[in-house]
């Protein structure tokens, strides 16, 4: 006793001297000052506190501002009310086979409602083990979920009824599609098909998905029970998502080309597509997940090089409508697509393009004399290399016009123009150095245009701008963007579409008094989201527009009581009526 006395004293004294918790630590610190006297200091530094630190304990400390050192709250209660009262309807319900799903459910009708990790614990304490998956027949009768009708042409019919559907305004391309023939479209393509979704069906239901601005095709669940988009495809129930994320793998680049080159043959008879002027410019479809063989290209919208499949689109200057796309490119590719898309036009309409505008990196000073040797006039940007930028600087003033460009609502009208002739590679082009175009640095202009004058030239550079407008509105409307697979052949597909897409935009903006102009996302939100009412009858399937702010628009376009017999609606004529 005498040897182990002072071992305990020191273990004892040691649980106040060496506090083991923030809490007792700043108990003794205070005790120590306040109680023993013992100087700020010294108690700071027997506790591990700094003067300053410590000074500002004893502060809130004397303001009260300190949480209670002692405990003073009672345990609750140990018993749970709901539970005691469950228990025995609990116990019974599982003896009759019922999940702690079930449990809970039937509880809640009873007035006693219980979660299911309650039920889960009344059960394990008396003992019950989980009940093993069972079969359907199995399990206690009660209302499930519905399985959804698979998408069949077999089982399309018009019986008599009356339905609303959420997307009326589809119904208004019906017209257009009727007269371009996309039944046909799609079999001359040679689109893959089968027996339940022949190629013209699962054509229009893929091009649902850009007419209607669905993002993915996983959002089409969310339209997949409205009847009014089965009956546009011609189907008994709309195709899910498995089958359109599926169905674009199996469509080759042969393929895409000559889908674009019928939609090019079924347009020669509408002059939408008018050809005198065409914009080319490359987008980077952004990928973000992780695949080794999808190569980066730089993202304009990002400032940075990005995994990204690179696509080539061309567009129409009058109509502003995208006339070409071209996803299956690689790297090194680049400069060779323009004369891709050459092949393609005069294999549709006989003669090369006639006059082309794009950006200084679609192809090199060597394809621009090969561009000049076709007979193909071009615009181009140059990059403004520091050499180029050090000539201009030293051009005396009186070297410079200024011009006034027949653009009223421009800006910057009066730009001052600098003309010279240069041979980048073989040829010699008209090189125009531009200031007060609204850049900061002047702007380069190559060309092989000899006809024109540099202010018809530099009008027709500024009214490039269209085609970043229109790839702005296609990653808006038309979601480019949003396709985010790494197989370049499923995105080509997906450009083509957006092709098809902009020009039914188009052709149904024509129609429509002060859309001319419109971009896809103004046409879409003022005359084309509109729910309706549909009428299938005997003889034909009308179709009334609620009313919404637009519509006189709509029944003033000449669609309105002019039956148009539907092929993939066994004939049967569609009627918009007011």
């Amino acid at each position: 006793m005498p040897i182990s006395a002072p071992y305990e004293i020191t273990k004892t004294c040691r649980f106040f001297t060496e506090p083991a918790s923030p809490r007792q630590r700043q108990y003794e610190a205070l005790r120590a000052f306040f109680l023993e006297r013992v100087p700020s200091a010294e108690a700071a530094r027997r506790f591990g506190y700094s003067p300053g630190a410590f000074r500002v304990l004893c502060h809130a400390f004397r303001r009260g501002e300190l949480p209670a050192f002692f405990a003073t709250a009672h345990p609750g209660p140990r018993q749970q009310p709901k539970k005691s009262r469950a228990h025995e309807q609990i116990v019974a319900l599982r003896k009759r086979n019922y999940s702690v799903y079930e449990i809970s459910r039937a509880l809640k009708e009873q007035g006693t409602p219980l979660g299911v990790t309650a039920v889960r614990e009344v059960l394990a304490a008396e003992g019950f083990a989980p009940l093993p998956r069972r079969l359907d027949e199995e399990r206690p009768h009660g209302i499930g979920p519905d399985a959804q009708a698979v998408a069949d042409v077999r089982d399309f019919v018009l019986a008599p009824r009356e339905f609303t559907t959420q997307v009326g305004g589809l119904f208004l391309f019906v017209p257009d599609l009727v007269r371009l023939d996309a039944e046909a479209l799609a079999l001359e393509a040679q689109l893959p098909g089968s027996s339940m979704i022949p190629a013209g069906h699962a054509l229009r239901a893929s091009l649902a998905l850009k007419l209607w601005s669905i993002e993915r095709k996983s959002h089409i669940m969310a339209l997949v029970a409205d009847p009014g988009l089965a009956l546009f495809c011609g189907l008994n129930a709309a195709p899910q998502k498995s089958f359109l994320s599926e169905y674009s793998s199996r469509i080759t680049p042969q393929r895409v080309t000559r889908l674009l080159a019928l939609w090019h043959r079924q347009l020669s008879a509408e002059a939408l597509l008018t050809g005198s002027s065409l914009n080319l410019d490359f987008h980077s479809v952004p990928y973000f997940g992780e695949h080794p063989l999808v190569e980066p290209h730089y993202l304009s919208k990002r400032s940075r090089r990005q995994p990204s499949v690179l696509t080539f689109l061309v567009q129409d200057a009058d109509s502003r409508v995208f006339c070409y796309s071209n996803a299956d490119l690689r790297k090194g590719e680049e400069s060779g697509a323009v004369f891709r898309f050459i092949a393609f036009w005069k294999r549709q309409y006989g003669s090369v393009p006639r006059h082309l505008v794009f950006d200084s990196k679609l192809t090199t000073y060597q394809g621009l004399d090969r561009l000049d040797a076709l007979g193909i006039t071009f615009l181009t940007l140059r990059r403004r290399s520091s050499s180029l930028l050090a000539e201009i600087d030293h051009l005396p003033p009186s070297a410079w016009r200024t011009i006034t460009l027949d653009i009223p609502h421009r800006k910057y009208r009066t730009p001052r123009v600098y003309e010279q002739k240069v041979r980048p590679r073989e040829q010699s082009f008209r090189q125009f150095f531009i200031k007060d175009l609204g850049h900061e640095e002047p702007t380069i202009l190559l060309t092989n245009d000899v006809r024109s004058n540099a202010r018809s030239i530099i009008a027709r550079y500024a009214r490039r701008m269209l085609i970043e407008n229109a790839l702005a509105d296609a990653v808006r409307f038309f979601h480019i963007d949003a396709l985010s697979s790494s197989v370049g052949f499923k995105v080509d597909f997906d450009m083509a579409l957006l092709v098809i897409a902009s020009g039914l935009h188009r052709l149904l903006a024509r129609r429509m008094r002060g859309y001319d102009d419109a971009q896809a996302r103004q046409i879409f939100r003022d005359l084309i989201d509109m729910p309706a009412d549909v009428a299938i009858t005997d003889h034909e399937i009308r179709l009334r527009f609620h009313r919404r702010a637009h519509l006189p628009i709509v029944l003033a376009s000449g669609l309105i009581d002019k039956p148009v017999p539907v092929r993939w609606w066994h004939r049967r004529p569609l009627r918009i009526v007011q």
